[in-house]
């Protein structure tokens, strides 16, 4: 009898990994298609005020912080924002002023209140911001000077657009633990959103970036409904749309310079993502084990039930991640990732997906945070 389950688990498990190569083969289908769309244009550019909240300072601060002054825009602000006086990326500040004496640049410290430092930091810099046009960027993004023409356009354009956001794909500050950080990001994350913008099920909001203007932000609530939130881009979408308004990928890839010092730091980054995204679809995070082909038929070769099928279908998912690994680097204009660093990658990945399972605590920063029913962030008392 427990032969017999066995052998069932084990073809379950050979069935599953076929699935997961199909996925794979249509993902990297359509993040090809996904890059090829053309970026919208607008008539007129009105006023944009770009919030930038910040905390400490990075290698690649001063290169991201300058990208978002070199702009093919009329009329801009920029506002940054830390919540302490004496934070490292006040320096980076000041070489930006001086390097851009005619940009409007503004610079907000301390913050409001809220366990979402992030979202505490930017109701704090909100009142900084001269225009109704409002683009809001995490720190570590990079994009080009047409980025802000790009991701203002739908909302000039089509009335019917709420709200514009952006995906990112990975680049390395170098290093093993930011290579695997990035393929994390080019090869699963990006490829399972622009799968469900595909499928007509996305319509997902990223904090890469999200812009929209002064009245819809007070209609949907306001950043003050996000103060407390761990998933608080999801939260302001899913508002946006309880408005009637549409939430609109654009095709605009910022670029996210990915630095990770050591496996801890990776494991809890990615855990407190994989964490979110369960708490925001449940369903269908639980039925994205099917990407993970490749340990998938590997757990199949372990369990013994079916050695020829199983080490078959490893050959062939490994051979699946490699090729439409290769496809998506070439969609996305990136260097080519090592072939051996994939099913490493894979694996990584697969073990935060149960690790995800086993708890509602995440790590952010330097705090620890149980996560809600509501999805709200709990502070934990320090052991």
């Amino acid at each position: 009898m427990q032969l017999q389950i066995l052998g069932y688990l084990v073809w379950l498990l050979i069935g599953a990994s076929a699935v997961g190569c199909a996925y794979l083969w249509y993902a990297c289908n359509a993040v090809a298609k996904f890059a090829k769309r053309a970026p919208p244009r607008a008539a007129t550019q009105p006023p944009v005020s770009v919030l930038k909240p910040l905390r400490g300072e990075d290698p690649a601060l001063a290169a991201n912080l300058r990208s978002f002054l070199r702009q093919d825009y009329g009329d801009f602000q920029v506002v940054f924002g830390v919540a302490e006086a004496n934070d490292p990326a006040l320096a980076v500040i000041r070489r930006m002023r001086a390097e851009f004496p005619s940009a409007d640049i503004a610079l907000m410290t301390g913050q409001a209140q809220g366990t979402n430092l992030k979202i505490a930091n930017l109701r704090n810099m909100l009142p900084a911001a001269r225009h109704d046009l409002l683009v809001l960027a995490d720190s570590d993004m990079r994009v080009g000077p047409d980025y802000l023409a790009t991701v203002t356009a739908p909302l000039v354009s089509r009335g019917a657009v709420g709200l514009v956001t952006c995906l990112y794909r990975a680049i390395s500050a170098g290093g093993l633990w930011s290579d695997l950080a990035c393929l994390h990001i080019n090869h699963g994350f990006l490829p399972q959103a622009v799968v469900g913008d595909a499928l007509g099920r996305g319509s997902g909001c990223f904090g890469a970036t999200m812009a929209l203007d002064r009245a819809t932000l007070a209609a949907a609530g306001g950043l003050e409904a996000l103060a407390d939130q761990l998933a608080d881009d999801h939260a302001l979408g899913r508002a946006v749309h309880r408005l009637g308004r549409e939430v609109e990928l654009s095709p605009f890839l910022v670029n996210d310079i990915v630095a990770e010092d050591d496996i801890r730091g990776l494991f809890l980054h990615e855990l407190r993502w994989a964490r979110t995204i369960r708490l925001v679809a449940p369903a269908g995070f639980a039925g994205s084990i099917v990407t993970f082909p490749v340990p998938l038929a590997l757990l199949a070769l372990c369990l013994g039930g079916a050695p020829v099928a199983a080490a078959a279908m490893t050959v062939a998912a490994l051979a699946v991640r490699g090729l439409t690994g290769r496809r998506i680097d070439r969609a996305l204009r990136l260097e080519a990732a090592p072939l051996w660093l994939l099913p490493l990658r894979d694996l990584l990945s697969f073990v935060v997906f149960i690790a995800s399972f086993l708890g509602r605590s995440v790590a952010w920063r330097d705090r620890r945070f149980r996560i809600g029913p509501e999805g709200q962030l709990i502070p934990e008392k320090p052991r």
